[in-house]
């Protein structure tokens, strides 16, 4: 008789679960609240809605719970995202808060640049426009 096969470990498990991408994107949102060019983009008030929301898809789209698909149908990133002016200024904004937030998790190398080099593929093709910021 062989030994069972262990279960593949999701990267949403292998990184800590909720806990770690609450944490993530907490720390993301603490330095979009002081951005003079992001901030605007959130018409809520309080930015905790749409934290919650970024925490959900973050963590499905990494196989955690299907929470974010149950409570809002397909992600349609692109199509959610196309009412706001999203140039080149604005992903550099976002890539560089979430920078910080990433960094700060201290994940192992290896998963560190995983989720990176998502984070930063998403953020390229959030793209619409490449007209200069207007201010």
């Amino acid at each position: 008789m062989s030994a069972p096969v262990p279960e593949e470990v999701t990267f949403f498990t292998a990184v800590g679960g909720e806990e770690t991408f609450r944490r993530l994107v907490d720390k993301f949102y603490e330095g979009v609240a002081q951005d003079p060019l992001l901030r605007p983009m959130y018409p809520e008030e309080d930015l905790g809605p749409a934290a919650d929301r970024l925490t959900l898809f973050l963590m499905q789209y990494w196989g955690g719970p299907n929470t974010y698909s149950a409570s809002r149908g397909h992600p349609r990133l692109r199509m959610r995202h196309a009412p706001f002016r999203v140039g080149p200024a604005e992903r550099d904004a976002w890539l560089a808060h979430m920078r910080v937030a990433v960094d700060s998790l201290g994940l192992e190398p290896r998963l560190h640049t995983m989720l990176w080099d998502y984070l930063e593929r998403a953020a390229y093709f959030m793209v619409n426009t490449m007209d200069p910021a207007h201010g």
